[in-house]
């Protein structure tokens, strides 16, 4: 079965990487020209991707009739850290040019089977539940049946990152009933999403679809297997320098390396900068954690965003900004995979993406079966 996909705020092809070998890209979009030549450096130059605009995209710009359209549209005015403009903002905002675009396919029959959207949790709560409900509502008009799905990469690599998916299925396509449930999973389906969900108009939610997945393996892999003795792009710091960012640790994180001291072996364990209120006012303290688990990445905008790597061994305390070679493994990808040169360029890459075994899981437990299925019914109805 040959599957295609267009892919629209592309960033470096996470997302290709995810959906694999079997799936080909027909079309791929981003406005970040550095971007697009890390795309270009891994997926060659085939011509599918075009850098520009999503404004200055037409539907005469995609080839063809795809399985599957995804995007990825910025998170910044949706993320619970932004602005709070939501779907009125600049930049999340673009998810409408994107939809303009599919219904401009839709008008010339060209209506991919499959649209899924990616972006950070705080979706379902921007504007009290109304921008999600603006996002269903034109799944709803378009003519898809959808629902969605809050997958946190931790079940996958070890990095803290839930992400929304909202899936939606053109409503000729058959869908098998195993890839649906009558009543949410809370492992997919948080109370967040639930509630999101009722707020949907009656109408909308007729065309709502609890998606069904299959929990993933146990991971047997932690943030220390992750971690490199000699990074290539980022030194470790002076012991003057860790004991600065020691200093700024209250008496709760200082306790935690004091236990990390008496394990009796290498512990590794991030460390985020906050400026949080005490009692001399505002102050910059270091939060560390040691459940081998990495915080969320993030794209470089500020100190709070640069997660630092602290490596406890006895007595002795190690510490360094994260490398970008680890924050590519963070996010699913293999070493082969081509980063940018500049580490900031870098950062930003792997802090906007998609996590691959995330991607990967979606294709193999709902996009491929998904098809399969409407193949063979179109298939027999032939």
């Amino acid at each position: 079965m040959i599957l295609t996909f267009y892919e629209f705020f592309a960033g470096g092809g996470m997302v290709r990487a995810g959906l694999g070998e079997e799936w080909t890209c027909a079309f791929a979009n981003d406005f970040d020209r550095k971007k697009g030549n890390t795309y270009l450096d891994n997926w060659g130059r085939g011509g599918e991707l075009k850098v520009r605009d999503i404004r200055k995209v037409a539907a005469t710009d995609l080839p063809g009739t795809a399985d599957l359209a995804w995007a990825s549209f910025p998170c910044q005015d949706l993320s619970l850290a932004g602005g709070g403009a939501g779907l009125r903002g600049e930049r999340s905002g673009t998810f409408y040019p994107f939809w303009d675009v599919m219904h401009s396919l839709s008008e010339e029959g060209r209506s991919p089977r499959i649209i899924a959207l990616e972006n950070v949790v705080g979706t379902l709560t921007s504007h009290s539940g109304k921008d999600f409900t603006a996002i269903c509502e034109t799944y709803y008009k378009s003519g898809y049946r959808f629902g969605a799905l809050v997958i946190d990469a931790s079940l996958f690599v070890p990095q803290s990152r839930p992400r929304l998916f909202v899936i939606g299925v053109r409503d000729d396509v058959e869908i098998d009933a195993n890839l649906t449930a009558p009543t949410p999973d809370s492992t997919f389906h948080t109370r967040n999403l639930q509630r999101a969900y009722g707020l949907l108009p009656k109408r909308v939610q007729r065309d709502w679809l609890w998606w069904k997945l299959p929990v993933p393996p146990k991971r047997n892999v932690g943030f220390g297997d992750y971690v490199e003795d000699n990074p290539a792009c980022v030194d470790w710091h002076t012991a003057d320098e860790t004991a600065a960012l020691l200093a700024k640790m209250t008496p709760i994180n200082l306790a935690k390396v004091e236990k990390a001291k008496r394990a009796g072996q290498r512990v590794v364990g991030t460390i985020y900068k906050r400026t949080r209120m005490g009692p001399d006012g505002k102050a910059v303290r270091a939060e560390v954690r040691f459940d081998d688990v990495a915080g969320c990445l993030r794209t470089p905008a500020g100190g709070s965003s640069r997660q630092t790597i602290i490596v406890v061994d006895g007595d002795t305390v190690r510490s360094r900004l994260i490398s970008t070679r680890e924050t590519a493994r963070l996010m699913g990808l293999p070493d082969e995979y081509h980063l940018p040169r500049g580490r900031n360029e870098a950062y930003h890459l792997t802090g906007d993406g998609v996590v691959v075994p995330v991607v990967r899981h979606l294709a193999a437990h709902l996009f491929e079966p998904l098809l399969c299925a409407d193949d063979k019914v179109q298939q027999v109805a032939a």
